[in-house]
């Protein structure tokens, strides 16, 4: 039983920062969700007579 990891002595090597990663991941997603808007908005101008 000598092979047993203590949770406590773990070392994060890689830190995690997850405010940036939902920053990152909501202006990513709105700046996504902006161009699929303007794309539908241009179409919707050409299509119509």
């Amino acid at each position: 039983m000598e092979h047993v990891r203590d949770p406590r002595e773990h070392i994060n090597e890689e830190p995690r920062h997850d405010l940036m990663d939902v920053v990152f991941g909501f202006g990513g997603m709105l700046a996504f969700m902006t161009v699929i808007f303007a794309v539908a908005v241009i179409v919707k101008f050409i299509i119509t007579p």
